[in-house]
């Protein structure tokens, strides 16, 4: 039976809950938000001796982070040429270069701290669903190739091997990146802060910020923490009335059913190798297994004003075009989870004020970007070098975007078009 919960919550290795901010403190450095950017950035302040107190509105892996297909994938949407005419070439290679390395960094956290993340660094499959799309996969190649990334073009029977399915030609495999369970990973991350002596603080949510007297005092409904820097590690799952960084970006949605475990034929052939991977589509379907061998199906789009049947309907319109000889799968679970977007698919870093740092509007690139943007963030606080930001810093009226609201809920209405296609045959 379906069942409305998200999956992580249920394979996840549980950990302690931590108590609420309930008295004035202080600390070094306060990060507001407990996601990968935040627990990342933690953690390298922590391992330089750093004190570091970290409040998250809820509980740890309750946003984005733990609710993420899992994907740990290197650079953005954008392709590499692209981002140098966004950003100017030396900017551009900077972040592709940073981004890059970035699976490298979520790996070896996780073997260096023996984090139960349940990963696997089999590769990535970017997968052609037509001929613009193949196209599209020689473009990248190229790219990536020409930069020294260890990318291979699957043609033929290979191809054929690697996805499961004849209906795919051509795909790019990406071997720097791989999968991971999203939130045994930040609930992970969380552990490894504590013992190295970072105090978080769950259902602390921020309703102040405010500078006095060269101090920043970050203000919950029940005390308040005295730092010399903060950091807003909030990004898509931002609350409250206190900052103005979700003008940043616009909300977009996205969902996830996940199978019965699979046995048999299905379960020898679908990404046999344990690669994750994702197709060309507009509103691209993301493909992936669990340590359970459950199979994962994702897409951009919310459930809002859906019927409930609208999304299963939509997984097995997949199905049918990927696996058609396969039998019908039996769904699960199902979620929804957001993210920040910006239609240069570029993530922006800005530092509003002196000793206040943020990123926001990863475009669902967040197990990588922020991991990477944790440690950027350290680095430049230790050093005080703003090379350690492999992006310029915008300021706040830079990174605006006007009529967030609008174009998140026209964006979410061309996608529910997009899948009513797709569920009635007349887009493939």
């Amino acid at each position: 039976m379906l069942q409305e919960q998200c999956l992580w919550n249920m394979t996840a290795p549980n950990i302690d809950t931590y108590r609420q901010l309930s008295s004035d403190t202080q600390a070094t450095i306060c990060i507001i938000g407990g996601g990968y950017t935040g627990l990342s950035a933690a953690i390298h302040l922590a391992e330089k001796g750093v004190k570091v107190i970290l409040l998250e509105s809820q509980t740890i892996g309750s946003g984005g982070s733990g609710k993420s297909v899992g994907l740990v994938n290197a650079g953005t949407w954008a392709r590499p040429d692209d981002l140098n005419i966004a950003l100017g070439e030396a900017a551009g290679e900077r972040l592709t270069k940073a981004l890059g390395q970035a699976p490298s960094l979520v790996f070896d956290l996780i073997k260096r701290y023996d984090i139960d993340a349940q990963a696997t660094q089999a590769g990535n499959i970017h997968m052609a669903h037509n001929a613009k799309g193949e196209i599209d996969v020689d473009i990248r190649y190229e790219q990536l190739s020409r930069r020294g990334a260890n990318v291979e073009v699957l043609t033929g029977s290979k191809c054929h091997e690697y996805c499961g399915t004849k209906s795919i030609n051509k795909a790019l495999l990406d071997h720097r990146a791989g999968t991971i369970n999203p939130l045994a990973y930040v609930r992970g991350l969380a552990k490894v802060a504590t013992d190295l002596g970072v105090t978080i603080y769950e259902h602390s949510a921020v309703e102040a910020l405010e500078k006095v007297d060269g101090h920043w005092y970050t203000r919950t409904a029940k005390a308040r923490v005295k730092s010399e820097r903060v950091i807003i590690a909030t990004n898509a799952y931002t609350e409250g009335e206190w900052t103005e960084i979700t003008k940043t970006f616009y909300l977009v949605y996205y969902y996830q059913i996940a199978s019965e475990p699979l046995s048999g034929e299905a379960a020898d052939r679908i990404l046999p190798y344990r690669t994750g991977a994702w197709d060309t589509r507009l509103a691209l379907s993301s493909f992936r297994r669990d340590d359970d061998d459950r199979l994962l199906l994702g897409t951009v789009g919310g459930t809002q004003l859906k019927p409930k049947s609208f999304y299963q309907s939509w997984a097995n319109a997949v199905q049918k075009s990927y696996y058609p000889d396969l039998p019908a799968f039996k769904w699960q679970y199902e979620w929804t989870g957001s993210f920040g977007f910006t239609q240069d698919h570029i993530f922006r870093v800005m530092e509003p004020d002196e000793g206040l740092l943020t990123a926001t509007a990863y475009n669902g690139r967040g197990i990588t970007t922020g991991t990477m943007m944790g440690k950027c963030f350290a680095d430049y606080i230790l050093t005080g070098n703003r090379d350690s930001i492999p992006l310029p810093f915008k300021s706040l009226e830079e990174a605006k975007i006007s009529f967030v609201g609008l174009k998140s809920g026209f964006t979410e209405v061309g996608l529910t078009l997009y899948h009513a296609g797709q569920c009635l045959k007349i887009i493939r």
